[in-house]
């Protein structure tokens, strides 16, 4: 691959895929790698200009991280993209246990030798905004500060109990940080302004609130990285920073267009998502067609699994079989939760996943479906992981659900399956029944 404008290390395949639309909308072709792929896989995609490879940093620990980060940021690094992204969620949930920004961060500046780190995380296409170093966010039309958000607040496995990020980021790591804030965005001598901060700290924090506020960072983001200095660490508020650059500069179309891909007869969902916003997306679903399957998580990761997998299988063949589109689900909102118990078996999360992934792979298969989805940003990172995929690429972005697209997928017993991996707080409540339906939900 030549001329790469971005590569990056998505720390769950939800913000993976988040990404990709995000360059896919400003017309840069992307694809997105399950794992690092070999040069014959790579030379697949040689008219792709950006390269993502999708992880599952966001639930483990520091010490994973030391020994899988790395060797992850050396490959991307070989690729000599202009900018290389480690990409995070736009919540900026994390802990110093669980997916340490802190840690990711400082094996990233050792592995691109640069001395200071840019940070964005605001996005207003995701309604994400930080101002002054606070983060806020968006919910069912009322935006709150993170640390006050009805979700994000009790996440069950990273609850956001502090909205100012440099100060979370804190607890992380012993790395030195400080912000560009709105003010001096808005100022004259910004480009100054900003070297002197990334000479005085190892992590600068860019203050995004606003479309306008976005085009300054990318302005300064771009200039950085074209100096040399192309690691960056944010959200997908990274790539819609850049790509008002890139489009003002002629690097990228800045548009792209897209054939809806209509609908299909059936459509199997799998979901490990205790968030609210999938509750009130299934409860749509099954008012409007589908077929609901509830799951005990505990019995999808106990040791006697097969049997709990088996039932499942057999109730979403029944429901295919019979023309319609089925949800198997472990939880119906986060009253359903049952994260205390699932923490205390040891690999529990992961192997929940992989148990949501081997479900719906055999009902692609037996049922011969051309589109699924996954459900959960925890989730999908191992769920799609049994499906033996090698890559996936835009099929159709989501306009009303940003940050959740229909993808194709490349390699595997399903090949040119349409699937989209849909994160706890995305979407609509029509969400699962525009999928079906090939529509923007």
């Amino acid at each position: 691959m030549q001329n790469l404008l971005l590569s990056y290390y998505g720390d769950d395949l939800t913000g993976s895929t988040d990404v990709m639309e995000a360059l896919e909308l400003g017309g840069v072709p992307t694809v997105l790698f399950m794992r690092q792929p070999d040069q014959h896989l790579l030379s697949r995609f040689a008219q792709c200009r950006a390269v993502g490879l999708a992880g599952t940093s966001r639930s483990e620990t520091p010490q994973w991280m030391d020994e899988n980060l790395a060797p992850a940021f050396k490959w991307l690094k070989t690729l000599e993209a202009t900018v290389c992204h480690y990409k995070i969620c736009s919540t900026f949930d994390s802990s110093p246990a669980i997916g340490s920004i802190g840690r990711a961060i400082e094996i990233g500046r050792r592995v691109f030798d640069q001395k200071s780190v840019p940070l964005v995380v605001g996005a207003p296409q995701l309604k994400r905004y930080t101002a002054f170093g606070n983060l806020f966010a968006a919910f069912r039309g009322t935006y709150f500060r993170i640390d006050r958000h009805p979700v994000m607040s009790r996440h069950p496995v990273t609850p956001m109990k502090e909205a100012d990020l440099l100060v979370h980021l804190h607890r992380q790591t012993d790395l030195g940080s400080g912000l560009v804030d709105l003010a001096a965005l808005q100022a004259d001598g910004l480009s100054q302004t900003v070297d002197q901060a990334l000479q005085d700290k190892e992590i600068v924090l860019f203050d995004v609130e606003s479309r306008q506020t976005q085009t300054r960072v990318g302005e300064q983001i771009w200039r950085i990285c074209e100096q040399g200095h192309g690691f960056v660490v944010g959200s997908s508020g990274v790539e819609y920073a850049l790509l008002a650059e890139w489009a003002g500069k002629g690097i990228a179309a800045g548009h792209a267009s897209f054939v809806p891909p209509g609908p299909v007869d059936r459509l199997a969902v799998v979901s490990g998502s205790v968030s609210p916003t999938t509750e009130k997306q299934i409860r749509f679903a099954l008012a409007n067609g589908f077929d609901g399957v509830q799951m005990d998580a505990m019995q999808l990761v106990s040791d006697g699994a097969g049997g709990a997998i088996e039932r499942a299988v057999a109730s979403g063949l029944a429901s295919l079989a019979a023309g319609r589109s089925v949800i198997l689900y472990t939880a119906l909102g986060p009253q359903a939760d049952r994260s205390a118990e699932i923490d205390h078996i040891e690999g529990a999360r992961n192997r929940l996943g992989r148990a949501l992934g081997d479900i719906l792979r055999r009902l692609v298969l037996e049922q011969k479906l051309g589109r699924a989805v996954i459900a959960g940003g925890d989730t999908s990172s191992h769920a799609l992981g049994q499906l033996s995929i090698d890559a996936l690429t835009v099929r159709m972005p989501l306009p009303q659900s940003p940050g959740s697209p229909l993808c194709i997928a490349h390699g595997g017993e399903v090949d040119g399956l349409e699937i989209a991996l849909k994160g706890g707080q995305v979407g609509t409540d029509r969400y699962f029944s525009a999928i079906r339906d090939g529509l923007g939900g």
